[in-house]
């Protein structure tokens, strides 16, 4: 009877999805830095190799916007995210999230314009307005700090779902500016780059990260295996250099925390659009 009881206890614990072996589908989700069809294709090899790997179905999904999507991780509902590291030091933080990696290639956002286009400096943008993929992605927070640090924080910032919309909205003039992602402006067809110029470019920030729900903490080590294991295989390095990322790596503790300023501005964010 006593080895009855913890055969059961045991499945009981098994089967509990705080310890991160429940038996349903494994909840890959990706912040909405590019359309949710690129998306879908770009982490379907990702997709695979976890399924095979962890033995169990895996899902990729995105969000609407970059608010819905930090809204959803803080529930829990992502069993591993990957997001800009703004939001992976808020998911650290509020939610527990276990930081696992990041990429090789520098993560940096660009302030981008027509080449053919009237803006030639900085001062040009006085008085124009500016896109942004939303108001609390990083290359666009960057991009407001950028403006405001330089006396042009009154310059408005309308927002747009994708960087390639970002890019053909600026070459037609609908904006004087846009802010980008330098790994999304360097996927853009070099028919639509040679429209473009590159007014500014930020310092080097932590790009995207990989981080595991807390609730598969027991399986930390596999899961990171998996992802490890993928980094070798052809279609990841087929998708490392079409995408110009280098491969992984592991992420320093100080390259999160230097995110608390545009952590703490997504957190206000999300707490007055929730007050609304």
């Amino acid at each position: 009877m006593k080895l009855f009881s913890g055969v059961i206890l045991m499945a009981a614990l098994l089967l509990s999805p705080g310890t991160g072996f429940a038996g349903g589908t494994f909840i890959l989700g990706v912040a909405p830095h590019t359309s949710a069809r690129v998306i879908l294709e770009m982490y379907q090899p990702l997709r695979a190799h976890l399924e095979k790997s962890l033995k169990i179905p895996v899902e990729v999904v995105t969000a609407p916007d970059f608010d819905t999507f930090a809204r959803r991780a803080l529930a829990g509902e992502y069993d591993l995210a990957v997001t800009t590291g703004h939001q992976a030091r808020l998911l650290q933080t509020d939610a527990g999230y276990l930081p696992l990696l990041t990429y090789k290639t520098d993560f940096k956002a660009v302030a981008l314009v027509a080449k053919k286009g009237p803006i030639h400096s900085l001062q040009d943008l006085k008085g124009k307005n500016s896109l942004g993929l939303s108001h609390t992605s990083l290359v666009t927070l960057w991009g407001q700090h950028w403006l405001a640090d330089n006396g042009l924080g009154s310059v408005p910032v309308r927002y747009v779902s994708a960087s390639d919309s970002v890019a053909q909205l600026v070459i037609a003039g609908d904006a004087a500016a846009g802010f980008a992602s330098m790994a999304n402006y360097q996927k853009l067809s070099p028919e639509v780059q040679a429209q473009l110029r590159i007014l500014a470019e930020s310092p080097t920030m932590a790009g995207r990260v990989y981080l595991l729900n807390k609730r598969y903490s027991p399986r930390e080590k596999e899961i990171a295996a998996a992802l490890w294991s993928f980094a070798g295989t052809a279609e990841a390095k087929r998708y490392f250099e079409t995408n110009k990322l280098g491969g992984y790596r592991k992420l320093s503790p100080k390259e999160l925390k230097a995110m608390d300023r545009y952590a703490a501005e997504v957190r206000e964010a999300l707490k007055k659009k929730g007050e609304n």
